[in-house]
């Protein structure tokens, strides 16, 4: 079907708006949501003339289905500069509705929004959810910033930590499940990333059990300080062990510290640039198949100006890729300065190692208390090779990490 034959088809009396699969589309507004600019399948899904959108609020498309806790969320983020992506339920001028998955990207001195049909089965839920939450907040007159505290329980529960895990997710799934309705091969680059973001899910994963078995192994050095106070004066071979043993926790610590602890470590920074990286992914072939319809759409899009949406258009998709390329570049640094601090983390333990084996010469030496100061070894025995899996463990993702990305 051509788009002149699109632009005069039969749109039924009730239920959705004619919108298909391939198809998508944009508008571009001000930093009010006042629209500036569209393309064609936006001003015929809409219903509405050129002159009914152009310089109309964005809000003229709201359906009263959609949460006000869903445009809370929205606008707290896009109002910090950055992107993001969310399921909207529209309204056409003619009482016919039809749900999106839109993309919004800071555009000048606005925003543009980029809009495919969802169809995937997470859709199938968030629809659910929204309609909890519209019913919550009619029926216990809720707040939006309430209604948007909810919608990130709900997201959390799912094991979201933040909206913008939850907003690259659903964009992946909605890309992964239009291909396969269009009868299209899965995409590879998208795919490799997802694969990325799992193993870099899986790196934090390690790196907190990390934390916890260092934890447990930081008691050693006072059981051994007290072992020593019993069976020997000052200065005696277990006191000099336990000391050793300590320093070498402690320029251990300091280690996670740099490396593992807070958000801003290299461990966290691979997960959030991989994510990232996704998003920017999905978000650079919505906007390219926004050209490549603007394109054919030709000479419907009234007094908007088309080679000047097109450059826009252009314009961001360059943007966009290019911080795709930077963050990679950083998940690059970020797996190398990964392995060389677990490189760092093995030669600690090669003098934990010799340090135990000394404990184990001693508690022979000692007889009376030779018991307990064995079963301290050997609890230092069980904590090192259980870290000492764990560093293998998370040298391996990393290189995957680093082969995936190359």
């Amino acid at each position: 079907m051509s788009y002149v034959d699109r632009s005069i088809e039969q749109r039924p009396k009730s239920g959705e708006a004619p919108f298909a699969l391939d198809e998508v589309f944009f508008s571009r507004t001000d930093d009010r949501g006042v629209i500036k600019a569209g393309n064609y399948v936006f001003q015929r899904v809409s219903h509405y003339s050129w002159d009914e959108l152009i310089g109309a609020p964005h809000k003229v498309i709201r359906h009263a289905d959609m949460p006000r806790g869903v445009f809370h969320l929205f606008w707290d983020i896009i109002k910090q500069g950055k992107t993001i992506g969310a399921y909207v339920k529209n309204r056409s001028k003619d009482g016919l509705h039809y749900w999106v998955y839109a993309v919004v990207v800071p555009c000048g001195d606005g925003y543009l929004s980029a809009r495919i049909k969802p169809s995937s089965e997470m859709f199938l839920e968030i629809q659910r959810f929204y309609a909890e939450m519209l019913k919550a907040e009619e029926q216990y007159g809720l707040e939006p910033a309430d209604s948007a505290a909810n919608l990130m329980e709900f997201l959390k529960e799912k094991g979201y930590e933040t909206y913008h895990e939850f907003a690259v997710d659903a964009l992946c799934e909605e890309l992964l499940a239009r291909d396969r309705g269009l009868s299209k091969g899965e995409n590879q680059q998208i795919s490799h990333l997802r694969e990325m973001l799992s193993n870099a899910q899986t790196l934090v994963q390690e790196t907190e059990g990390l934390i916890k078995d260092f934890e447990a192994m930081n008691t050693i050095p006072h059981n051994l300080r007290v072992i020593a106070s019993r069976i020997e004066p000052s200065g005696g071979p277990v006191t000099v062990l336990s000391q050793n043993y300590g320093a070498m926790s402690r320029e251990m610590g300091d280690w996670f510290s740099t490396h593992v602890l807070g958000k801003d470590t290299n461990f966290s920074a691979v997960q959030d640039c991989v994510q990232n990286s996704l998003f920017v992914e999905c978000m650079a072939r919505v906007l390219i198949e926004c050209d490549t319809q603007l394109q054919q759409e030709r000479n419907m899009l009234g007094a908007v100006d088309m080679d000047g949406e097109r450059k826009i258009l252009a314009e961001l998709v360059s943007a966009q890729t290019g911080n795709a390329a930077k963050q990679m570049l950083q998940v690059d640094n970020e797996a190398v300065r990964i392995l060389r601090a677990c490189q760092v983390m093995h030669r600690h333990f090669l003098g934990l190692s010799s340090t135990r084996v000394l404990c184990k010469i001693e508690s022979a030496r000692l007889p009376e208390s030779g018991e307990t100061l064995s079963d301290i070894i050997d609890q230092l025995g069980n904590f090192q090779e259980r870290i000492s899996h764990r560093l293998e463990r998370i040298a391996n993702l990393s290189t995957e990490i680093r082969t995936l990305e190359n």
